[in-house]
């Protein structure tokens, strides 16, 4: 879907895809400002078809967030809001499997945000770039800000190992990086 013209002279794109009976209602309420949309995308959009491989070409070299290394029009995970979110201080407790992170509401609505995980075994060169293993849906008020637990287990920080031609969880150090889509976020490392 190549957008970038459109991108250039709107404010905002609404993509409503299978909105079904009530569809109609529901983007006039987003319009009109009566719900605050907290949506992300599914997938990458990219500018135009001359940033991905040719069709032919079945690797995963430049395809999907994981693996996609230019600019693309929206990153995956992208999403707009009538207000705005920061998150910041991250940080893994290995023994309880969970990351904490401060989410902070710093806009003038209430809202909803997706706070987004993502993981890459930093030794691993020839893999993803990132890949999402953990998201959870917050609510805040305006100017609130709160503390959110996300679990994060060892299994999600199974890689592919060659050594084994096995997904498992393969030691040494690991990126963490926390945010609101896939290109605006903080990391940690971690040893395992």
């Amino acid at each position: 879907m190549g957008l970038v013209p459109e991108s250039r002279n709107c404010e905002a794109i609404i993509q409503a895809w299978y909105g079904g009976e009530k569809g109609g209602e529901a983007v006039a309420d987003v319009l009109f400002g009566d719900y605050n949309p907290s949506g992300k995308l599914p997938l990458t959009f990219y500018k135009d078809a001359s940033q991905l491989p040719d069709f032919e070409d079945y690797r995963m070299d430049n395809r999907t967030y994981r693996y996609f290394k230019g600019e693309p029009q929206w990153v995956f995970g992208y999403g707009m809001s009538y207000t705005t979110f920061e998150v910041e201080n991250p940080r893994y407790n290995k023994a309880m499997g969970r990351l904490t992170v401060t989410l902070k509401n710093t806009g003038n609505r209430c809202g909803d945000e997706v706070v987004q995980v993502y993981i890459k075994r930093t030794a691993d060169a020839e893999g993803p770039i990132k890949t999402l293993r953990a998201y959870k849906r917050v609510n805040l008020k305006a100017g609130e800000h709160r503390d959110i637990a996300i679990d994060l287990p060892m299994k999600n920080f199974e890689t592919w190992d060659d050594a084994t031609n096995t997904m498992r969880v393969v030691g040494g150090e690991h990126e963490i990086m926390v945010g609101t889509s896939s290109d605006h976020v903080k990391s940690i490392k971690v040893n395992l």
